[in-house]
């Protein structure tokens, strides 16, 4: 099978050549003795097939005859050392061993899949059950009461023992390994509230989402000497990836797998993977001994020092359509999760949940779409709740300790029809609670207060993403603040405690809002641009925003806010329907000059811009601030770049193998700074930006881990 992780070493390819095929002597004891068949299904030996191609024809060739590193897989010698065994002795050799040095990177879909696609090579009928990954439950099935008659008394040449000897140095490196991970610390309440230096612990670095990193042993002065220290191939799928790095060990999620890495090396600890290889995961969490994992609808929970599974908890029915994206957030012994899509065929909007971090135990769960009935319910325009979409939590929250509240912000509906038609009262199509900033109760998920940044939000101009706490002088008074900024390029600012706006930043690169009220924050949306059923109107910017999921950065010691923007605009039009009823056509603002990205430094405390710098590439990657004055971020033509804080001077760039759709972060091992960021795969903005600069070619076939430091003298 193709290795995914490691060259082959001499060792490992002796052991890929006669991989399958000479490795009955593994299994040994009595030939299974039941009657009962092994069963495969044809979409199983298809979804097999696929697998096959990805990770097996380049050793045991594409039709499974063999090849110049494995061999056949569907011959007499095959079926003669295979079919004796008990029947889980094939998927549990292929699960532990393949691909070479990699065995257990698949989930164990994905082996049963492939296992299944081998049987069917070897005479298995494909019939109405597929192939079991349970070994207890294989163990009772044979192969040969599987095979037809002519195959099943067929017979083969003697199977070749493979032992291999005990090799001295591969047990010490597994015995040092074992021993970094036994050493890692439990990750505690107080770390998550005041991370050390050198850890990265949390998304954006801590419970207040800064993405502020206080090492400043990489600055101005030396920044321009980074160099690689070492890279990690993730494997193919989606990337919106923020790395944490904990004890000298990095964890990170792609392709569908959590990786634990040593942070200074980058070889690979271990690996724990899941079914779904592609559903976007932009984050994990660090809790206890745990690390936290979500895609699809579910939760995740991983022993951080084996990569064995303790828990997992299905939040929703898989048929209703909702997924996750955000990630988990970690505080009091609880896991806060939200969930996005929250379109049909699932009705009544999203939620965000809190699990018992040990169990999985779901402790409560609120709603972001006000009911009938409910608080803010009168704020649909007299739409039921199952017409009632949306309110996404696309990004994880944050947490204030000393408020004990944690921050989430939501995204707009997906059904505009309800709110097309004339309002019934002041506030009665508003729209609750989408485009709203939540502060919550950890313990209770009671609503403490709420602020809707943008009512009526029929343009898909969503404010879900990070909520930046600081506390900061405004007006001469110091106030504990949570800021947060939308698609449109516009920044709120509140009062963390009581959600009393305090003021608004307006980065000019949208035309829908005309104005801003100084005391509510109330915005004014421009007439002539209502939403009108098949009316098409011209916004700016696009619906993918003027800013989307990468994230701001703040300097809490200066109160400068580091943006990631892009300039865009849409012709949008309304077809009311039951579900996702508008639609729009991204265009480049009018007398364009073509420079698309954008990155600006704002004085939170004053609204003032310090500096702005432009480019033709967007900005796809998150930005990470640094003590050492130093600012890092990427764009979709590749590079990676590390900029002077006080003026965006570049001071360094490289570029890689993939667009920058990721959270860069920062770390130090043994007294040295490293800076790491993910290149590579699909991503949201890697898609939607795309068509705006034709010219740059990237590479979305796989993700890489990209690690930078500087040399010693």
């Amino acid at each position: 099978m193709k290795m995914k992780t490691k060259l082959i070493g001499a060792m490992a390819f002796a052991l890929a050549a006669t991989a399958l095929g000479q490795a009955a002597t593994a299994f040994q004891g009595s030939p299974s003795a039941a009657a009962r068949p092994m069963t495969i299904t044809a979409e199983q030996a298809a979804r097999g097939q696929q697998v096959y191609q990805e990770q097996c024809q380049g050793c045991h060739g594409g039709g499974l005859s063999g090849g110049h590193g494995g061999p056949p897989l569907n011959d007499v010698a095959f079926r003669s050392r295979w079919r004796f065994q008990p029947g889980d002795a094939l998927f549990s050799y292929i699960r532990k061993q393949m691909p070479p040095n990699a065995g257990g990177a698949l989930s164990d879909q994905a082996y049963a899949d492939v296992t299944a696609r081998v049987l069917e090579a070897n005479g298995v009928k494909p019939g109405g059950e597929p192939l079991t990954a349970d070994p207890a439950r294989l163990s009772a099935l044979s192969l040969t009461a599987a095979l037809p008659r002519e195959l099943a008394s067929e017979t083969g040449p003697k199977p070749l023992p493979v032992a291999l000897p005990p090799d001295a140095i591969a047990t010490a490196t597994a015995e040092q390994r074992a021993e970094q991970l036994r050493k890692l610390s439990s990750v505690t309440d107080e770390m998550l509230r005041k991370p050390p230096a050198g850890e990265w612990l949390q998304w954006r670095s801590g419970y207040e989402s800064q993405g502020f990193s206080a090492l400043d042993w990489v600055n101005r002065d030396n920044v321009g000497r980074l160099a690689p220290a070492w890279s990690w191939k993730l494997g193919a799928g989606t990337n919106e990836v923020a790395p944490l790095v904990h004890d000298g060990v990095m964890f990170v999620v792609g392709g569908g797998k959590i990786q634990a890495i040593d942070a200074v090396s980058g070889d690979l600890l271990w690996q724990y993977a899941r079914a779904d290889a592609t559903s976007v995961v932009r984050t994990i969490a660090l809790y206890g001994d745990l690390v936290y994992f979500s895609a699809g609808v579910e939760v995740h929970a991983v022993d951080f020092r084996t990569g064995k599974l303790v828990w997992k908890t299905q939040l929703v029915d898989p048929k209703e359509g909702l997924y996750i994206s955000a990630g988990p957030l970690a505080a009091k012994g609880k896991i806060f999760q939200g969930v996005s899509g929250c379109s049909a065929p699932h009705l009544g909007g999203c939620f965000i949940a809190a699990l018992d971090a040990r169990t999985g135990r779901e402790v409560w769960r609120f709603r972001t779409i006000a009911r009938p009935g409910e608080p803010g319910g009168d704020s649909w325009n007299g739409a039921p709740a199952d017409q009632r979409f949306g309110a996404s939590v696309w990004i994880p929250g944050s947490y204030d300790p000393d408020l004990d509240l944690v921050f989430f912000g939501t995204g707009q509906t997906y059904h505009t029809a309800p709110l097309l038609q004339a309002a019934r009262a002041p506030g009665a199509a508003d729209a609750l609670y989408t485009d709203t900033t939540l502060a919550l109760r950890p313990d209770t998920g009671e609503l403490v207060w709420h602020y809707q940044h943008l009512t009526h939000d029929v343009w898909d101009l969503d404010w879900s993403f990070e909520r930046t706490l600081a506390t900061l002088t405004i007006n001469g008074k110091s106030r504990r603040t949570v800021t947060t900024m939308g698609k449109l390029g516009i920044a709120d600012t509140l009062d963390a405690a009581t959600g009393q706006y305090l003021r608004s930043f307006d980065s000019g690169i949208q035309t829908l809002v005309a104005a801003i009220d100084p005391k509510t924050g109330a915005k004014t949306t421009v007439p002539a641009l209502k939403a009108e059923a098949h009316v098409e109107k011209f916004v700016c910017p696009s619906a993918f925003g003027g800013r989307n999921w990468p994230a701001t950065a703040l300097d809490p010691r200066t109160g400068t806010l580091f943006v990631p923007l892009n300039e865009t605009c849409m012709n949008i039009n309304w077809t009311p329907g039951p579900v996702f009823d508008m639609a729009f056509h991204t265009t480049p603002r009018p007398n364009s000059d073509g420079l698309f990205g954008r990155v600006s430094a704002i004085d939170l405390a004053t609204g003032k811009t310090l500096w702005s710098r432009r480019q033709r590439a967007p900005q796809t990657s998150a930005i990470l601030a640094t003590a050492g004055g130093v600012i890092f971020e990427g764009t979709r033509d590749r590079w990676f770049r590390a900029s002077d804080a006080r003026t965006g001077k570049i001071l360094w760039q490289t570029r890689l193998d993939g667009a920058i759709n990721s959270y860069p972060m920062t770390y130090s091992v043994d007294g040295v700074q490293y800076v790491a960021v993910v290149t590579g795969g699909t991503a949201a903005t890697e898609m939607f930006w795309a068509p705006l600069t034709p010219e740059i070619q990237t590479n979305t076939l796989g993700t890489t881990v990209w690690v930078f430091r500087v040399p010693k003298p």
